[in-house]
């Protein structure tokens, strides 16, 4: 096969009217048949990557992902399944691979380094040093050592944490770092023990902190988490140490984009910057992680994109080994059926498992931050009827509810502020990291259908309006993800956010901001389903504030 346009070549820089020779999987000669830019015929440009993601969380298996992705030019992303690692441990990572393998798209997997995230919250599963052997010894498409959230545990030689990084370097591996909010000589002391790679930043200080002391960094632009603004002007001095990721992505944002929409923001600010910018979506992670992905260079595979133009970037095709896996929008990726895996253990629930005793007059409150995974910690009055302290949908302060999916449980019940529901509740069994079930609601009733629907379903999305009219997404596998037709699960998670957001939430993405509520290692305050947890401190605390004493772990 030969293909004709005009060639992007972001090593040396330039864009040459040539053809490429494709023999099988690989780029057997590239031409150069002009040094003029043909303005009549398409670009040629190397895939895009994304340099970290779950692909878990666009509840989607790696095969709907994957048919979903080339449409916008990604040819490869470097995958983090510890969200089903946390519920199903290594063999939760060999289903993610066995899966991926069913398709012509190029995942990298990264082993665990974090099962579960803390032990301040009950996983479904422990990911162990021998486990992160065993994956590196018998899987190929295990790449890396996936991020270390446990900073503290790095910092403080904990010998677990340690043995985790110390098999990377013994397999040659990379190490991914998640650092949010290290500075100084801690975030030197993270970076020095291996850790090479920062998602977490939000700030561009922040940032250029971890840049001095050789960190790469990369620009996070996801379905809750939006840091592109915040960091795209490191763009111009440190492109050489920056990639683009989407970290958690859901599925109608996966619909309308991926790494490409970063692409062509990065462009409209730096309209210069097309080698750069290209660097950043298309080289350095497939260098960094060393990815078996081609950059249009003879014998690389024949891994590229077509773009119509360079104004648009719109992407009209996607090749993989020399074979197209999308056209004009349309994925030409086949459509297969995914086996289930599941772990699902507790009961259903009553409203009055909910109720709270009011022990003081004021509160703790989780205050959620639109776009962000941090939260702040805020102390509001309660609101207390017959002796309880109840959702005040006048102030936006809900209750919310952690419960333990793994055994039956008592709930974990804390207050939440900025979901803005005036009815109902929205319940979730991605909650990361150790995706228990988590929902907020305005009464015990609704908070007790949102969830009970989740385990009837043994797992989802939820929402329960007051006259009781709801909505499930349901996902089987892992509580996580649906192997049905990813454009399917699109649409209907399209139609669950605007029924949630029908109850009052103003959020952009109120169900995948639920999902983070529970993610103990995001400061500020979060909630377990042990109780409420300041991040800070990484001790629980009280729910009243007359009762502020904080309590070291002892699980």
């Amino acid at each position: 096969m030969q293909i004709e346009g005009n060639i992007i070549d972001i090593f040396n820089k330039k864009i040459f009217f040539g053809s490429i020779k494709i023999n099988g999987p690989k780029i057997e000669h590239i031409q150069e048949l002009s040094t003029q830019i043909d303005p009549t015929s398409p670009y040629i440009c190397p895939g895009f990557v994304d340099a970290h993601v779950h692909v878990e969380s666009s509840m989607l298996t790696p095969i709907q992902f994957a048919r979903l992705a080339v449409v916008h030019g990604t040819v490869a992303t470097v995958s983090d399944p510890h969200e089903i690692g946390n519920v199903l441990g290594k063999e939760g990572v060999e289903y993610m691979i066995h899966n991926g393998r069913q398709t012509p798209f190029k995942f990298c997997f990264g082993a665990p380094s974090c099962v579960p995230a803390t032990i301040f919250e009950t996983a479904g599963a422990t990911i162990t040093p021998s486990d992160i052997q065993y994956l590196f010894e018998n899987y190929p498409e295990v790449g890396y050592l996936a991020e270390v959230m446990n900073f503290p545990g790095v910092l403080n030689q904990d010998p677990d944490m340690m043995a985790k990084i110390a098999l990377a370097q013994q397999f040659a591996k990379p190490v991914d770092g998640h650092a949010p909010g290290l500075r100084g000589e801690d975030a030197k002391h993270y970076i020095e023990a291996g850790c090479q790679t920062d998602h977490e930043c939000f700030t561009i200080e922040e940032a250029l902190d971890k840049l001095q002391y050789g960190m790469k960094i990369l620009i996070r632009e996801g379905s809750a988490a939006k840091n592109f603004e915040a960091l795209i002007d490191l763009l111009p001095a440190h492109f050489e140490q920056l990639m683009f990721c989407s970290d958690d992505k859901h599925p109608d944002s996966l619909v309308a984009g991926h790494i490409n929409q970063l692409v062509q923001r990065a462009l409209t600010k730096y309209p210069t910057l097309l080698f750069e910018t290209l660097q950043v979506a298309c080289v350095n992670p497939v260098l960094h992680y060393k990815l078996p992905v081609g950059l249009l260079r003879e014998g690389d595979d024949a891994d590229f994109i077509i773009l119509n133009n360079l104004s648009e970037l719109s992407v009209s095709a996607t090749y993989l080994n020399g074979i197209k896996v999308s056209n004009n929008g349309q994925t030409l990726i086949e459509n297969k059926v995914s086996s289930l895996v599941n772990q699902f253990e507790c009961s259903l629930t009553k409203p009055e498992d909910f109720d709270v005793e009011a022990l003081g007059t004021s509160i703790h409150v989780i205050e959620a931050i639109d776009g962000q995974l941090i939260t702040k910690l805020g102390i509001y009055n309660a609101k207390i009827i017959d002796k309880h302290v109840v959702s005040d949908t006048e102030q936006d302060v809900l209750k919310i509810v952690v419960l333990n999916r793994y055994k039956p449980e008592k709930p974990a019940i804390g207050f939440i502020k900025n979901f803005g529901l005036f009815q109902g509740a929205i319940a979730s069994t991605v909650a990361h990291d150790s995706h228990n079930i988590i929902a907020v609601g305005v009464d015990n009733t609704c908070i007790c259908k949102a969830i009970n629907l989740l385990i009837t379903a043994q797992g989802g999305v939820s929402a329960v309006a007051s006259d009781g009219t709801n909505q499930v997404l349901e996902l089987p596998i892992g509580g996580l993800m649906s192997g049905d037709d990813g454009y399917s699960v699109a649409e209907n998670y399209s139609a669950i956010d605007n029924f949630a957001k029908q109850l009052g939430s103003k959020l952009t993405s109120p169900f995948m901001t639920l999902s983070f509520m529970a993610l103990l290692v995001i400061p500020e305050i979060k909630l377990s389903n042990f109780g409420l947890f300041d991040g800070k401190s990484f001790a629980f605390t009280n729910l009243f504030a007359n009762l502020n004493q904080q309590t070291k772990n002892t699980v």
